[in-house]
């Protein structure tokens, strides 16, 4: 039996969590979910009714992403994306300001009509700091933490992604060349492209979805 793992295609969260699962060269059973539609077999699991959340062949459960992302890591990193310990500590970090300020800040930009109390531009603006960040990371080496991927670059960008998305036209223009180039090359990448097909909301009565689906690449 597979670990089963409730996900949401363009879900950051969930993303970060495939991401991983491919990079280590694991399979789950994959459960596509539909979030005005929640699947009850998912709730009854995990209340809080957020994806991504992995229901592991031994019974246990992962409900947070990162804990996703580094159990399947940790079962098999080929490309060495957690690097050392003290690498790793210096990425989570960083990753934790992204799941923190970053991702609040990334809310209220996307969905300014629902806060008020700023305008789009100002949570922009603070989205920008962060942003800013990877620029000078990025403006001196091809990954966050040097020549190759990491961790940091897998769990990050699919925010990134999303903050990008919001106003294309204006990141486009923006004075981020180097996060520009960065999120160009994963959104082009046959690891990000092989993540992103897209899935029939699950039912139970349906045949079981294999990912990622080895035989279909």
């Amino acid at each position: 039996m597979k670990p089963i793992l409730y996900s949401f295609r363009r879900c950051p969260y969930a993303m970060r969590a495939r991401l991983a699962i491919v990079y280590a060269g694991q399979q789950v059973e994959l459960r596509e979910v539909v979030l005005r539609d929640k699947p009850e077999q998912m709730l009854a699991l995990s209340p809080k009714g957020t994806v991504p959340v992995l229901q592991l062949a031994e019974g246990g459960l992962l409900e947070e992403s990162l804990d996703i992302a580094l159990w399947a890591l940790r079962l098999n990193d080929p490309q060495q994306l957690l690097a050392d310990e003290n690498q790793l500590a210096e990425m989570l970090v960083m990753v934790k300001e992204n799941d923190g300020e970053f991702k609040d800040n990334l809310d209220r930009y996307k969905y300014a009509n629902r806060f008020p109390e700023q305008s789009e531009t100002d949570y922009r603006q603070q989205g920008e700091l962060f942003i800013a960040k990877l620029e000078q990371r990025l403006a001196a080496t091809t990954y966050l933490f040097g020549s190759k991927p990491s961790f940091a670059d897998i769990a990050i960008m699919p925010f990134v992604r999303q903050f990008a998305h919001v106003d294309k036209r204006w990141f486009d223009e923006a004075d981020y060349p180097a996060v520009q180039r960065w999120l160009s090359h994963w959104l082009a990448s046959e690891m990000f492209l092989s993540i992103m097909p897209k899935y029939e909301q699950w039912q139970e009565s349906h045949d079981a979805v294999t990912f990622p689906n080895t035989e279909s690449q």
